[in-house]
C-alpha cells in the first residue's frame, strides 16, 4: 500500500546519509521532498502541513546539526512523529462487565463492513471468546446471506431475523446471545454508496437500543482523501471509539488512512492487510511506521513464528536436533511460511525488505512452494526419510512424477543439504554444551553458523532468513531456546 511512499522517503534519507554534516539547506530541502512525497501519498493537506512543521523544528535544533551522525538523526526524528501521527501507542479494545459486550460497525457501502466483521468475530474467537454476528444490513442484496456463509466457515453462529428492522435484528441479537451464552455480539450494520441522513438516523438509533461497549468505524485504506470526510461525518453523528482500515494491502496510495487518527482524534484498532479471516491484524502505529520507513516489523515476524508453531512442531525441532533434517520436515517448513503470509509478507516485514519487493516490481513467484510440495510428494516414503539415498536415477522419476526438471529436483535437494548441515552443527554444539565444553559455545573453529535459506528466497539473491545468524552459534541457539521458551510458557 505504502511502497511509493517508503521508496520516496528512503531516497529523501539516502541523500542526507551522503552528506555527512548537515546545514539549514540540507534540512530545508529534505523537508520539502518528505512534504511532496506525503501529499502524493494522499496524506491530508493540514496533516502534513502540522506533521512537516513539527519534524523540522525538532531537526534545526543543535543537538542534530552538530551531532556526529546527523542523518541518522533525522530519521529518528521522522520515525517518531510519524508514529506520533499514526496514534503512539497500540490501542486495544475495552471490554466491560457486561453480558454480551457489543460491538458495532458502522461504515459506507463498500468499505469492508461485513467480511471485517467476520474477520473480527474470527479473531475474538481465537482469543477464547464466543461471539455472535448479527446481521443489521436490510438493504443490500444477499448481505445477509453473505454473513452467514462467512461465519459458516470460520463456525461462528449470525442472528439474520429476516424481514424484521434492523433495531429489532440488533436487539434480537443480544437476547440470542444470552439465551445462548454468547459474550460478545458484533451488529453489522448497512452502508450507503454516499452518507445520508437514512444511513445516520438508522445507525444511531442501533446504537440507542443496544448500547455498544465500542462503536468501531470500518474504512476502506483506496479510498483516499474522502476518507478524512467520511470519518468526520461519523464521528458528529455516532461518535465511534475506534477504526478499523480495510483493504491495506492494495494498490491504491493509501495516506487517508494515515490522517485519520490526526483528523479525529480516534485511534486506529485494526488493518485488515487480506482476503482470509486471518487478516485481521491489531495496530501497531511503531510497527507500522518503521515499516513505512523501510525498517521492517522484526517482531510482527517473531510474532507470526510462535502463532504458527505448536507443540508438534516443539517436539519436530528435538526430534531434526537428534536425527537429523527430513523432507517431510521441509515441507512441514514451507507450510508454516505460507500461514506467516508467505514469502511475500515475511519478506516485506524485514528491514529493507519492501524496497527489495519494490525494485522486483512488487512481484514474487510464490508458486515455488506448490512446485516443491510436487516435488516432495512425487518422494516415496523412504525418500522423504531418508533423501541422502536419492540418486541420479531416483531424481529423473521424481521430477518426472512432479511434472519437473531435474534441475529443479537438484535445487530443492540442494536447500535440503544445507538445512541438513546446519542440524548437524547445531546437534554438535548442544551435545559439546552439554558436556561442559568450550567448542560448544564458539562453534567449530569458532566460525559463524549461517542460517538456511527459505525455499526460493536463494533465487532472489537474497540469502538466508534475514538478521537471523548473524550473531554467530551463541547467539543463533539463544534465540532458538527463548523463542522455545516463550511459546511454552504461553502454553
Amino acid at each position: 500500500m505504502f511502497d511509493s511512499l517508503s521508496d520516496r522517503l528512503n531516497d529523501t534519507f539516502d541523500r542526507l546519509r551522503g552528506k555527512g554534516k548537515l546545514t539549514e539547506a540540507d534540512i530545508t530541502s529534505a523537508m520539502r521532498d518528505i512534504r511532496m512525497a506525503l501529499l502524493e501519498a494522499d496524506v491530508n493537506f493540514k496533516v502534513v502541513k502540522e506533521f512537516v512543521a513539527k519534524t523540522k523544528e525538532r531537526c534545526m535544533t543543535a543537538e542534530v546539526m552538530e551531532s556526529l551522525s546527523p542523518a541518522q538523526n533525522v530519521v529518528k526524528i521522522v520515525l517518531d512523529e510519524l508514529t506520533e501521527m499514526l496514534g503512539s501507542t497500540e490501542s486495544k479494545l475495552v471490554f466491560s462487565n457486561r453480558i454480551p459486550n457489543v460491538i458495532m460497525l458502522v461504515g459506507l457501502q463498500g468499505s469492508g463492513k461485513t467480511t471485517a466483521a467476520v474477520k473480527l468475530a474470527y479473531l475474538l474467537k481465537k482469543q477464547g471468546r464466543s461471539p455472535l454476528l448479527a446481521a443489521c444490513d436490510v438493504y443490500r442484496p444477499a448481505a445477509a446471506d453473505q454473513l452467514a456463509t462467512l461465519g459458516g466457515e470460520i463456525g461462528v453462529p449470525v442472528f439474520r431475523g429476516d424481514g424484521a428492522h434492523p433495531v429489532d435484528i440488533a436487539t434480537g441479537a443480544i437476547q440470542e446471545a444470552v439465551d445462548h451464552l454468547r459474550d460478545v455480539v458484533i451488529v453489522d450494520t448497512a452502508g450507503r454508496l454516499q452518507i445520508d441522513e437514512q444511513m445516520m438516523k438508522e445507525a444511531v438509533d442501533i446504537k440507542k437500543a443496544v448500547k455498544p461497549d465500542q462503536v468501531l468505524m470500518v474504512v476502506d485504506a483506496m479510498t483516499g482523501q474522502d476518507i478524512v470526510n467520511v470519518v468526520s461525518t461519523f464521528a458528529e453523528r455516532t461518535d465511534f471509539d475506534g477504526v478499523i482500515i480495510s483493504k491495506l494491502d492494495g494498490d491504491a496510495r493509501g495516506g487517508g488512512a494515515l490522517s485519520v487518527r490526526q483528523v479525529t482524534g480516534k485511534p486506529i484498532k485494526f488493518v485488515s492487510m487480506g482476503e482470509k479471516p486471518d487478516s485481521l491484524e491489531p495496530f501497531y502505529p511503531d510497527r507500522m511506521a518503521k515499516r513505512i520507513l523501510g525498517m521492517g516489523d522484526v517482531v510482527g515476524i517473531i510474532e507470526k513464528a510462535q502463532e504458527a508453531a505448536d507443540a508438534e512442531q516443539l517436539e519436530a525441532a528435538e526430534r531434526m536436533l537428534r536425527e537429523g533434517f527430513t523432507m517431510n520436515d521441509m515441507l512441514d517448513q514451507m507450510k508454516a511460511v505460507k500461514k506467516m503470509g508467505g514469502m511475500k509478507g515475511i519478506l516485506a516485514m524485514l528491514p529493507g525488505g519492501q524496497r527489495a519487493l519494490n525494485q522486483m516490481g512488487g512481484n514474487l513467484d510464490e508458486g515455488i512452494f506448490d512446485k516443491n510440495e510436487a516435488i516432495i510428494m512425487s518422494m516415496t516414503k523412504e525418500e522423504r526419510l531418508r533423501p541422502s539415498i536419492i540418486n541420479g536415477q531416483r531424481r529423473a522419476r521424481i521430477a518426472k512424477g512432479a511434472g519437473v526438471t531435474p534441475t529443479e529436483v537438484n535445487s530443492l535437494m540442494k536447500q535440503w543439504g544445507e538445512m541438513n548441515k546446519m542440524m548437524g552443527r547445531m546437534r554438535t554444539m548442544a551435545n559439546q554444551a552439554q558436556a561442559g565444553g568450550k567448542k560448544g559455545k564458539k562453534g567449530k573453529k569458532g566460525k559463524k553458523m549461517r542460517m538456511p535459506n527459505i525455499p526460493g528466497l536463494d533465487a532472489m539473491g537474497l540469502g538466508g532468513m534475514g538478521g537471523l545468524g548473524t550473531g554467530g552459534p551463541k547467539s543463533d541457539m539463544d534465540l532458538l531456546r527463548q523463542m522455545e521458551a516463550q511459546m511454552r510458557n504461553k502454553k
